[in-house]
């Protein structure tokens, strides 16, 4: 195995990390929202267009408790919505939707299982993801705003002026 140095630039000669604190870190704040495994198996189960509660805990490999916590977590979240449905002669229940700020998190979920299948399964993972409208295989990379494919080594960690919040919602 060749091992090479895969690290980002620090812009200029100060690290721009220097007046930084953890706990604005947003990688530590979404690892506190999706927390768990089950939360990943949760959230990759409603990508695939699972809704059930029964479904979650089945397919994700879980306990129906822990399914019930993690779903009452991402929706108290709000990366999924609880909607009521009803089948004909059933009684009323509740199914799980993804909204928007749970539907961005796939591409983090296309990255995990892009690598998991180039390092992890020697047939590389069990499903593939392929673009609907060509057939082709999708994949996860970095691009900058100009469309330009960037690889870890092109990368320069800048610090971000302060602003106000860029929450969307």
């Amino acid at each position: 195995m060749v091992v090479m140095s895969h690290a980002i630039h620090m812009a200029g000669r100060l690290d721009p990390r220097s007046g930084w604190s953890a706990e604005r870190c947003t990688i530590a704040k979404t690892l506190g929202v999706v927390s768990t495994r089950s939360a990943f198996l949760i959230l990759r189960e409603a990508f695939y267009g699972t809704t059930r509660f029964d479904d979650f805990a089945l397919r994700a490999g879980i306990s129906e408790p822990v399914a019930a916590q993690r779903l009452r977590e991402l929706v108290d979240q709000g990366l999924l919505e609880r909607e009521d449905y009803r089948e004909p002669g059933q009684r009323t229940r509740q199914r799980y939707l993804l909204t928007e700020k749970g539907a961005d998190l796939f591409p983090a979920l296309a990255a995990l299982m892009q690598w998991g299948d180039r390092w992890l399964d020697e047939r590389g993972g069990p499903v593939q993801l392929r673009h609907a409208g060509c057939g082709e295989p999708v994949h996860v990379e970095l691009r900058c705003a100009a469309g330009h494919r960037v690889s870890v080594d092109e990368l320069e960690l800048v610090a971000r002026a302060e602003s106000g919040s860029r929450r969307r919602g």
